[in-house]
This record gives C-alpha cells, sequence and structure tokens, in this order.
C-alpha cells in the first residue's frame, strides 16, 4: 500500500514538472502544429488547419473528466456554438496522455462527444504534441487564431469558471466578436483555471 502510493506521488510529481517546463506561446505569434493530423472520435484524421473556417478557429484543450470541464460543459457548447455562428472553427483537443488507457481513452471520448452532442471536432492529442506546441497546461484552455492562423487570444472563457451566474466578462465572446468585425481583441490573455493537462512522464 505504502509503495502504491509512493508511486503515485512519485506520477504527480512528474506531471507537475513536465508542466512547469511548458512554455505558452505568445499572442500575436503565427499558430504551431496546425497540420498536425489527429484522431477524431467520428474516427477520421483532422487538423487544426482543417477546422479552420472563414474567420479563424478555437482550440479547445479539453478532457472527459476534469471537473471544471464538467461543470463548465454548457458554457463550452455555447461558446462552440457561438464561435460556429461567427464562422470560426471548433476543433477540441484532448491532450491526456497519461489518462488514455483509462477515463480519457478514445472509446471514452466518443461517449462523452455523442452524450453532450458535439457538433465540432474532438481529437486525442497523442503525447500532448499539441498541448506542447501550444504550451497548454489546463483543461479547459482556448487558443483562438484568426483566419491568417495568428494567436489573438488565450486563456479562459470567461472571469468565473466556478459560477456560471456571476461571469461578468466573457473574454472569449469578447474575442470573437471583435475578431469577426475585424478588429484588434482588446483583451488577448487571461489566466486558464482548471485541471492540469496528464502527460506522460
Amino acid at each position: 500500500m505504502k509503495k502504491l502510493i509512493f508511486l503515485s506521488v512519485m506520477a504527480l510529481m512528474a506531471v507537475r514538472s513536465i508542466a512547469q517546463n511548458i512554455q505558452s506561446i505568445p499572442v500575436g505569434s503565427a499558430a504551431p502544429s496546425t497540420e498536425v493530423k489527429m484522431k477524431d472520435v467520428s474516427g477520421k484524421e483532422v487538423s487544426i488547419k482543417d477546422a479552420m473556417n472563414q474567420n479563424g478557429v478555437l482550440i479547445m484543450f479539453s478532457c472527459n473528466t476534469c471537473p471544471y470541464v464538467i461543470k463548465n460543459q454548457q458554457r463550452t457548447k455555447a461558446i462552440a456554438d457561438f464561435a460556429l455562428k461567427n464562422k470560426t472553427g471548433v476543433i477540441i483537443i484532448n491532450s491526456n496522455a497519461a489518462q488514455r488507457e483509462d477515463a480519457d481513452s478514445y472509446k471514452a471520448m466518443q461517449e462523452y462527444a455523442e452524450k453532450q452532442g458535439y457538433k465540432y471536432y474532438y481529437t486525442v492529442d497523442e503525447n500532448a504534441q499539441l498541448a506542447d506546441a501550444y504550451g497548454a497546461t489546463r483543461t479547459p484552455e482556448v487558443f483562438l487564431l484568426d483566419a491568417s492562423g495568428k494567436l489573438v487570444y488565450k486563456g479562459a472563457i470567461d472571469d468565473n469558471p466556478a459560477d456560471a451566474g456571476n461571469v461578468k466578462k466573457e473574454f472569449l465572446k469578447d474575442a470573437i466578436t471583435e475578431n469577426t468585425a475585424g478588429k484588434t481583441v482588446s483583451v488577448k490573455e487571461s489566466r486558464s483555471v482548471g485541471c492540469s493537462i496528464k502527460r506522460k512522464s
């Protein structure tokens, strides 16, 4: 039992140390790895570029299991639908490589996407390759690209992930609105709050 606890602690420390060494890409930079193919829950191989629409693409790092993701699922669907309405593509990426044989398995992702009624890509990020490229460390964490593939916003959906009833600033919605209108995004970055992405050590 003690050995099991020790191994669990060591695994958590490894995940934490990996996350601490990840550097998020800066706003204004060209997005990396947009042509990397990932397996979607539909069975197709798709990329961020495939999800790109007239006004850009919303990339969301998410999963099946994080309490913040589960609690914010209605907000996730609402903002994804808002993005699609504004001709902004959507791709949700599951980078929990350390839980791929468990609750974030491909089959579990398919079941989760069907249950949630996803109308957008939900992909497997093998070995957290895309999360590493973007410097994503949390779920949910979002990156909004404009039509040229430049990062215009990153961070959280809004300012209150714990309480949808007390949201005062809808960062991502405002960023999508401004980007769609051809304006400079006024709030370019916010702090994502959620569970750590479970990378393999």
